[in-house]
């Protein structure tokens, strides 16, 4: 299981039936946009992403979750989103006890900073450039991986597009534009090194 720091997620676990990790291979459905709500999730390895079948049919990715993350999180009876594996992923369901209220009280924290984490996502792509929303991107990806400069892109373009609100195309415009101003090297499709952190969250509104 993955080393637990969040004292919230810690005391959820210390009250809760954890099932054995299931692996989900790349692009394997976990629960899908209208199943029943059942038990939360926690991500033991890999990624995984939320997503949702808009209107008019597009395909809109609302998170991202990583080792270490509980999803699950919804209001009502039905999942509103589908959750899928990005690059092969273990699972743990959690079951918490009925009646804990120390368990109960650490889900209520992990809700709510899950409902403030997609208040914050829709706050920049209502405000942001390309650019500037790739670069809190790839420093949310850094705080996330504990790295000083090096970003392992485990999704694909696409993904990241989808997520941001950006096309394929633009996506990779903005990476060379960050690539350009000395902000970013780009050694593969998969990783991304940040030489300036400073500079890079300076452009973020």
């Amino acid at each position: 299981m993955p080393v637990v720091t969040d004292p919230d997620l810690a005391k959820v676990l210390k009250h809760t039936a954890m099932g054995p990790v299931d692996f989900y291979p790349i692009n394997a459905t976990i629960y899908g946009q209208g199943d029943s709500v059942g038990p939360l999730y926690l991500v033991e390895f890999g990624t995984v992403r939320l997503c949702r079948i808009t209107s008019d049919g597009r395909r809109q990715i609302t998170a991202f979750y990583f080792a270490g993350d509980v999803f699950g999180f919804d209001p009502g009876r039905e999942h509103q989103c589908y959750a899928e594996s990005v690059d092969g992923a273990g699972i743990r369901t959690l079951r918490v006890r009925s009646g804990d209220l120390s368990a109960a009280d650490g889900l209520l924290q992990l809700a709510l900073r899950s409902i403030a984490k997609v208040q914050s996502h829709l706050l920049l792509l209502g405000r942001a450039s390309a650019s500037e929303r790739l670069a809190r991107f790839l420093l949310n990806l850094m705080e996330q991986q504990d790295s000083d400069e090096t970003v392992a892109l485990q999704m694909q373009r696409i993904d990241i597009g989808d997520y941001l609100g950006l096309t394929f195309e633009t996506v990779s415009r903005a990476l060379r534009v960050l690539k350009d101003r000395g902000l970013v090297r780009l050694p593969s499709a998969d990783r991304v090194v940040v030489l300036d952190r400073e500079r890079l969250a300076g452009i973020c509104i």
